[in-house]
């Protein structure tokens, strides 16, 4: 999903041509990136945008964009994969997802409570993830409320794990490898005023993943199914002219048997910054963090930001007295000066943990 923001946002996303828009744009986008699960990555990609001939006059109509994609990272990480956002007739469609092929390999850490020593393991897979949404109603004040169906396709092939570790044992859900298939409903709610970079509004989004079906994610290798709940809710207040509060509620919530890594998490990029990616896994998780965005002089931007975050089972719905907290400060610069769009560099800091970051686009 970094990437994904990575790339549509290096691709421009800029209004439509109010006249005479030009149908189909190529436009060759280098990928450059450092992350503390991938290190420096690197790569190439090409972005298609397209406007419809059914959107003609229609000013605020935005473009839809298709980006093939071919990064490589330091730590032997191959990503081919090809995100998409679809808008249409006068945005009253909006569709958007990936499919791609990953060789990946992760440091896996435990599940829950039960920590562990960090195991290397290796996996490839194909993914699929696809969102369908219909705007409904005329939206309260500046917002646009859409509702719509999600899709979901994971081949989790585990190609290989540490000896004598967690995973090997055969006893961590999906541990060995599984195959996931599932949707849902979605519900999604935007009244920012900018895309990139805002400085008020809401954005929420609510996903109901009902019965996934996960093949060889129980013990002796048998189908379980789970449900899966999930909001992400950010909010956006302007501090006079020079200074920005952003604030992120996010909350995921699994009943059943899911795959090790379809779990609930905590770490990465986006959440608790600081923490390697799935550092804590759990049935549920919940985090509220915060961020405060200044500018500096011209192109140029600085933040500090904090957060925390708890997780929970099905005995204890979320471990309120077990808090994971991150801090840390970063820096930005404006690469896109009509959309507001930043290169940020993020330090992150958790008790015996950072990490550094260095992408396209706001955390949240």
């Amino acid at each position: 999903m970094l990437l994904t923001f990575a790339l549509l946002g290096l691709a421009g996303l800029a209004p439509a041509d109010t006249v005479h828009p030009k149908r189909l744009a190529l436009i060759p986008v280098p990928l450059v990136y450092y992350t503390p699960e991938t290190r420096l990555a690197y790569g190439v990609a090409a972005t298609a945008t397209v406007h419809f001939r059914r959107d003609d006059g229609f000013a605020a109509a935005r473009p839809s964009q298709l980006t093939l994609a071919l990064a490589y990272t330091q730590n032997h990480q191959l990503l081919l994969y090809l995100p998409f956002q679809v808008f249409y007739d006068h945005n009253r469609y909006y569709a958007y997802g990936e499919a791609g092929y990953y060789r990946y390999n992760y440091y896996f850490y435990g599940l829950g409570q039960r920590a562990v020593p960090r195991e290397l393991y290796g996996v490839n897979f194909p993914r699929v993830r696809a969102n369908a949404f219909r705007r409904v109603g005329a939206g309260a004040g500046a917002g646009k409320l859409y509702v719509g169906l999600r899709y979901q396709y994971e081949d989790y092939r585990v190609s290989s794990v540490a000896a004598g570790g967690l995973l090997a044992g055969g006893t961590v859900p999906g541990g060995l490898g599984s195959r996931l298939t599932g949707g849902g409903l979605g519900l999604f709610y935007d009244s920012r005023d900018q895309i990139f970079f805002p400085k008020k509004g809401v954005v929420v989004d609510l996903s109901a993943f009902v019965r996934n079906r996960a093949v060889g994610a129980g013990p002796a290798g048998e189908t379980t199914r789970f449900d899966r709940y999930v909001a992400d809710v950010s909010e956006y207040h302007a501090l006079g002219h020079r200074a920005v509060l952003a604030v992120n509620y996010f909350g995921s919530f699994t009943v059943g048997t899911a795959p090790f890594n379809a779990l609930s998490l905590l770490g990465g990029p986006r959440r608790l910054r600081g923490y390697y990616e799935g550092r804590y896994r759990d049935q549920n998780a919940a985090l509220v963090q915060a961020e405060l965005r200044f500018d500096v002089y011209q192109r140029l931007g600085a933040v500090v930001f904090g957060g925390v975050g708890a997780l929970g089972d099905a005995q204890a719905l979320l471990r309120l007295n077990e808090p994971k907290g991150a801090y840390g400060a970063g820096l930005r610069f404006t690469a896109n000066r009509r959309d507001h769009l930043n290169v940020r560099l993020d330090y992150g800091l958790g008790p015996q943990s950072s990490g550094l970051y260095l992408t396209v686009g706001e955390a949240f």
